[in-house]
């Protein structure tokens, strides 16, 4: 699934990294919660993040925990670039502490906007390889039977990220 946006003009990478580090901020959280992700790959995701709003190329980005062997997500962070009137600017937290995490590894997947796949094949092979997180295809984790908690959202200068948290139960 992709999505489209357009973003301002104004829009910076400056305003995208403000954005990427409130992610950033949750991704520690989920650390101290459950030890993952390595404390050391986070910056990576952030500038990622902050590279793919800039340019208008993100849609969604999931971080979380699943069952790899039935590739069913038992807790995920799910980002949804977004523009406008949805946006609020929340504080970062809020997330589950006591999830249960039994057989499950850290996971992330992302995928990318209209934008992006209306780039040539050489223009989008450019773009993946300025970023730092270097990802390989696969088939997005599913969420099965959970609950599902919107409302926070990161922003800054018209465009950013809606957050939804999924908890399976």
């Amino acid at each position: 699934m992709t999505g489209s946006y357009t973003r301002s003009s104004s829009f910076t990478l400056t305003d995208a990294r403000y954005v990427g580090a409130k992610i950033g901020a949750d991704l520690r959280l989920i650390n101290g919660y459950y030890g993952a992700p390595a404390l050391d790959s986070i910056d990576g995701y952030v500038e990622e993040v902050a590279l793919l709003l800039r340019d208008g190329y993100l849609d969604t980005v999931d971080y979380g925990f699943r069952e790899k062997a039935t590739n069913v997500w038992k807790l995920r962070l799910r980002y949804k670039a977004t523009l406008g009137g949805q946006l609020t600017d929340g504080r970062p937290g809020s997330l589950p502490r006591a999830a249960e995490l039994a057989g499950s590894g850290f996971h992330s997947y992302l995928t990318y906007s209209t934008a992006y796949w209306a780039l040539t094949t050489a223009e989008q092979a450019d773009v993946k390889e300025g970023l730092p997180i270097k990802r390989t295809t696969g088939h997005a984790p599913t969420a099965l039977s959970g609950t599902t908690t919107t409302g926070n959202g990161y922003a800054r200068n018209g465009a950013g990220v809606c957050r939804d948290v999924y908890l399976a139960h």
